[in-house]
């Protein structure tokens, strides 16, 4: 239980069903803020799943996108919905993934004429072959309900703004169509959701759009033959599906942080000599080793953390094997940074990060955690 999850958002609650139904032990996690989501595991325990609603509108899904990233550091983000198709050739039913995200209400007025100023972020490459893959191979479709047909996968740009489009001739949709004419679908989250990711180190994130209706003011005729509730469950069934993948390629190949060195230098040291750094540039502030005082700040503040955690299994919000593991990762960092050296303090992150997924669950605790190793990791 303390790998990364991956995070996946929706806008609308019968989204958020379609995507609760393939997870197991789910458990409630409540953020001090209020916001609550579910902790569980995908049916085949590949990862850690966490579901979060953050209702209509760009603005709120940035923030609760936010929120859930810093509350739980995924390893990935999959924002899961229904959308409208603003071409035929797009069908209803088939699943959207997003290749771009374009926020569509920047712009100026100008006495001419309004001009578009867009803001839009690009779909992560790794992300984008698994996704990929997993269409080309097909068995994703094995995930859909009993006797649905097997929708089309098409990949493209998507269009998030703040109004619900549904006409085909209005002033406002003939100006997305014309200016925006490789957008597939439109809706109303993806913008906000994609910006959160953007500035939390560029988290990798696949928007999922099943789409429900046509945007051309058919909709009250396609949600009343059941579009909608189609177009949930197969988005979920394919987002679920390269939850999956995604959860098999952060296994297999975990990311490293930094770029890795292009040159190979061999140094030899003799007698009592040491090597402090040998670098060919070095950019920037170059420090050996923690100062004693940054030692002792952060041994204090693990101290706090192991009397709240005795606290918290008193209280039984912390079982007896989550418990005694939790101290061996507070050992494990105290005794790496009382080395006062990069090599300690970069073991003491892998040792909190393991901590905080073992805390997860209990957020007062997990925010403490997540303090720390803000502390420990210092200014980026």
């Amino acid at each position: 239980m303390n790998e990364r999850p991956i995070v996946i958002l929706t806008a609308l609650d019968l989204e958020y069903r379609a995507v609760r139904e393939y997870l197991t032990g789910l458990r409630l996690h409540r953020h001090r803020a209020g916001t609550r989501f579910e902790v569980g595991r995908l049916a085949d325990g590949a990862c850690r799943v966490v579901l979060g609603l953050v209702g209509k509108g760009n603005q709120p899904a940035a923030v609760l996108t936010e929120r859930a990233i810093t509350e739980f550091d995924p390893f990935a983000l999959l924002f899961v919905g229904v959308a409208g198709a603003l071409w035929p050739h797009v069908g209803l039913g088939d699943v959207v993934v997003a290749t771009h995200v374009y926020a569509y209400h920047g712009g100026t007025s100008e006495d001419d004429g309004f001009k578009a100023r867009p803001r839009a972020w690009e779909i992560s490459h790794e992300p984008d072959q698994v996704a990929r893959h997993l269409v080309r191979g097909g068995s994703w479709a094995r995930r859909l309900p009993g006797g649905s047909a097997v929708p089309e996968v098409k990949f493209g740009p998507i269009a998030a703004g703040e109004v619900v489009q549904d006409s085909a001739i209005s002033a406002h949709a003939r100006w997305v169509r014309d200016t925006y004419n490789d957008a597939l679908a439109i809706e109303m989250e993806a913008a906000g959701v994609a910006q959160a990711a953007h500035l939390n180190r560029s988290l990798p994130t696949v928007v999922v759009r099943g789409i429900s209706d046509r945007a051309d003011g058919t909709k009250v005729t396609t949600d009343g033959a059941g579009w909608q509730p189609k177009a949930v469950a197969n988005a979920a069934a394919f987002a679920v599906a390269l939850a999956e993948e995604l959860a098999k390629e952060a296994r297999h190949h975990p990311p490293t942080e930094g770029r890795p060195m292009t040159e190979h230098i061999k140094n030899v040291a003799t007698g009592h000599a040491r090597v402090g750094v040998q670098a060919g540039h070095i950019h920037g502030n170059v420090s050996i080793g923690l100062p004693p005082a940054a030692v002792l700040d952060f041994s204090a503040q693990l101290v706090e953390l192991r009397d709240r955690l005795r606290l918290a299994r008193k209280a039984g919000e912390v079982d007896e094997d989550t418990y005694a593991a939790a101290e061996q990762e507070i050992a494990a960092a105290t005794e790496s940074l009382s080395e006062r050296s990069e090599q300690g303090r970069s073991k003491a992150m892998i040792a909190l990060k393991r901590l905080r997924g073992l805390l997860v669950d209990v957020a007062d605790l997990a925010a403490n955690v997540a303090s720390v190793i803000t502390a420990v990791r210092g200014p980026q």
